[in-house]
């Protein structure tokens, strides 16, 4: 179970929001370069980046941080980026800096078009972000709920040749009130590509609940506010996941 640390991109610092809101989000850092260096020295095998400005932008608006951490560690560990991408030419230009993956969220599911071309084009660099409350997708940071129903669409996508999908419980983001361990696995259950649980990580438990269950097809777990403040202690955490898998 790889426990996969956040970092969120606004103005160029390290943030986190509330359920996605852009005006609860606290600053954790002004050098998102060195909280990279800090979460891979503590034993990140893999970073989650979101330009939050792109998200609601529409397009990249935090090339410099992005540029910089991948500076900073990308010869070291794969990075993921989502936030703002909408057109081939953006996931071109990431991949080309050296990005492993680029996050397809909001587009997928309102442009599913260009997520078939993306995944044509860029085979193997393509991962879906579904961010879903009660069972049904939502886009454009959240603040629309669709009727699609997440495992319909997850389906599909895995068909078109994604290479993952991250599933976000939106209603339990930024809060600390734990993963949403059932809705994750059934997810998972019906696909044969991982799924990377996110939304809601508080505490060891839920990283030792991840892990009874990472069987089902269940690939990592992103980590946000919990190892912010201090609720997780990330080493610890992937220590104990690490030692739960057999590979402690």
């Amino acid at each position: 179970m790889q426990l996969i640390p956040a970092i969120d991109l606004k103005d160029g610092h390290c943030v986190r929001l509330k359920q996605g809101d852009m005006d609860q989000a606290t600053t954790f850092g002004e050098d998102p370069a060195a909280m990279a260096r800090k979460w891979v020295d503590e034993g990140a095998r893999r970073l989650h980046l979101v330009d939050l400005n792109g998200a609601f932008a529409g397009k990249p608006k935090n090339h410099g941080a992005v540029k910089a951490i991948l500076a900073e560690v990308g010869e070291d560990i794969p990075v993921q980026l989502g936030g703002g991408i909408r057109d081939l030419d953006t996931i071109e230009q990431y991949i080309d800096a050296g990005l492993r993956w680029v996050i397809i969220g909001t587009a997928a599911v309102k442009n599913p078009g260009f997520l078939k071309e993306a995944c044509i084009a860029f085979g193997g660099h393509i991962i879906v972000g579904l961010d879903a409350k009660d069972g049904k997708v939502a886009t454009d940071g959240w603040s629309k709920l669709t009727g699609h129903e997440v495992l319909d669409l997850a389906r599909k996508f895995e068909d078109w040749g994604v290479e993952s999908i991250i599933y976000t419980d939106i209603g339990r983001d930024g809060m600390l009130t734990g993963i949403n361990v059932e809705a994750t696995v059934r997810l998972a259950q019906g696909l044969s590509i991982p799924v990377i649980a996110s939304g809601g990580l508080s505490s060891m438990a839920d990283v030792e609940a991840l892990c009874a269950v990472e069987g089902e097809g269940i690939g990592g777990v992103i980590c946000g506010r919990a190892i912010y403040t201090g609720a997780l202690d990330f080493a610890a955490a992937q220590a104990r996941a690490d030692a739960l898998n057999g590979r402690g």
